[in-house]
């Protein structure tokens, strides 16, 4: 008993052939370009990165040669992981949809290794569309109102934002010294709109106010801090 169950681990390697080789890596290169092209217009702007792009390219075709080698050869895939388990990625993931497409590329190269190409075509189709549609789903904008003027500005300063934006927008720094007195509000994309809606902006009224130095409106978002 012991030595059938030693020669199904060691002798059944699940060998392929060299057009099954060759037919599985034309698979996973297609296929690739197709996440390729997914990652491409579905993500613009300063959050793209080719470098990356090409890279899920590559692990496609880098996850479909370990499965050929692996086969169904059972100590050899015990192996594998053993070995695999020992690596270990510094590189952080500065998108949440970055780590989608990594393992849609694994998925991938493992179903074209294993010659599963069916599961490999609809499953790509089904995500490709999915991250199509949805991936250009952005963050709203962040902005920062930064005020800084003299100390004895600072009732103005509360009151004339409080009347701008009606109320709502959140304090979130106050820094005073001896003369002068610095603010930050947030402010949400939709106070930004109605305010451009009014005859006077923000940094027109502020700057009526005797002792006022700077007025500064901040945006912030996933591209920037990338």
């Amino acid at each position: 008993m012991k030595e059938e169950l030693f020669d199904y681990l060691v002798t059944n390697t699940g060998a392929l052939t060299l057009e099954g080789v060759i037919f599985n890596f034309l698979m996973a290169v297609v296929l690739g370009i197709v996440i390729y092209i997914s990652y491409r217009f579905s993500q613009t702007g300063a959050v793209y990165s080719a470098r990356f792009n090409i890279s899920l390219v590559m692990l496609t075709l880098i996850t479909a040669m370990v499965m050929n080698v692996i086969g169904n050869n059972i100590a050899l895939s015990l192996g594998m992981v053993g070995a695999l388990s020992i690596v270990r990625f510094r590189t952080a993931i500065k998108d949440p949809r970055d780590t989608a497409y990594i393992f849609w590329s694994i998925g991938v190269g493992i179903c074209c290794g294993v010659s599963e190409f069916m599961i490999a075509v609809v499953g790509s189709a089904v995500i490709f569309l999915f991250l199509l549609i949805f991936g250009m789903v952005k963050t709203n904008d962040r902005y920062l109102l930064v005020v800084r003027g003299q100390r004895k500005c600072d009732e103005h300063i509360e009151k004339i934002i409080s009347d701008q934006y009606k109320g709502k927008a959140r304090l979130r720094v106050k820094n005073t010294s001896s003369e002068t007195v610095e603010y930050i509000f947030e402010l949400s994309q939709v106070m930004i709109n109605d305010a451009n809606k009014k005859e006077e902006s923000i940094s027109d009224i502020l700057y009526k106010i005797e002792g006022m130095a700077n007025v500064n409106i901040v945006c912030q978002n996933d591209e920037i801090n990338r």
